[in-house]
């Protein structure tokens, strides 16, 4: 029996890979550009800048300090699993309909072989788990407690395939809040070591302090509430989709069962 292989896996690969030079090469395009401004340009930006002296998005990546890089990272895989999972998770690559209506009709006159056949040449799960159960069929001695077990043992192994990239959607959401909390216990206790040392009238050491800490816990939740969203997402739609391979394979049991009794 062949394996489900990760078919849309290189996409997933790439597009983290094209966020994540986008991500890096952004700043430092921009911090390029900044160091060419000259002194009667810089005026000028500080004359056009908003009084409220609203940072932006770079700005706000730089003050978050240790703990943004590995929630860009966590931000770039989350991104990439959304995708890569909006099309992977779909009834037609792992039902095969088109397919299983062929294995039915062969199974129908009780022709295992071209059944076996067609399961070989478009492997997905749900032809994984036919030909699993059809690799036990003994046409003149026909078994169909055999028959039963081959598919549940191929079932919890194909299905359980593309459940895993759904399942590091939960991985992402749960542990950038935690990356965010932890970079903001990181601020806060240079902020006390500030006021420590300088005493509490160091007002712009504290606001940098503080602000690391208030960026990274917003940026966690920023990062995983739509992966946990998306997890669930996903997870649901996976699971109507597994609930159509059990019937499925139920009736293509059924077929080859009464196929073989009316022989």
């Amino acid at each position: 029996m062949n394996k489900t292989k990760f078919p849309l896996l290189p996409s997933f690969f790439a597009i983290a890979l094209f966020v994540g030079v986008a991500q890096w090469t952004m700043p430092q395009s921009l911090h390029g550009q900044d160091t060419t401004v000259t002194t009667e340009g810089a005026a000028a930006e500080a004359e056009a800048a908003p009084a409220g002296g609203e940072k932006s998005l770079i700005d706000m990546f730089n003050a978050g300090g240790w703990a943004m890089y590995p929630l860009g990272l966590l931000s770039i895989s989350g991104f990439g699993l959304i995708v890569y999972n909006f099309m992977a998770v779909k009834p037609g690559p792992i039902l095969k309909t088109d397919v299983a209506i062929e294995i039915d009709k062969a199974l129908q006159t009780a022709d295992v072989e071209t059944a076996k056949k067609l399961c070989e040449d478009n492997p997905a799960p749900m032809t994984n788990i036919i030909g699993a159960g059809l690799v036990r069929v003994d046409t003149n001695n026909f078994d169909p407690e055999q028959v039963k077990e081959a598919v549940e043992e191929a079932s919890a192994e194909e299905l359980a395939s593309p459940y895993i990239l759904i399942n590091y959607l939960s991985v992402v959401g749960s542990l950038s809040p935690m990356v965010g909390l932890l970079g903001t216990v990181s601020g806060m206790v240079k902020a006390f070591n500030v006021i420590e040392a300088e005493g509490a009238g160091s007002a712009q050491a504290l606001a940098g302090n503080i602000s690391e800490a208030l960026i990274t816990t917003a940026t966690g939740m920023i990062v995983g509430i739509p992966a946990m969203f998306f997890f669930f997402f996903f997870k649901n739609r996976y699971g109507k989709i597994t609930s159509r391979v059990g019937r499925m394979v139920g009736d293509l049991q059924f077929t080859l069962a009464t196929a073989l009794k009316n022989r």
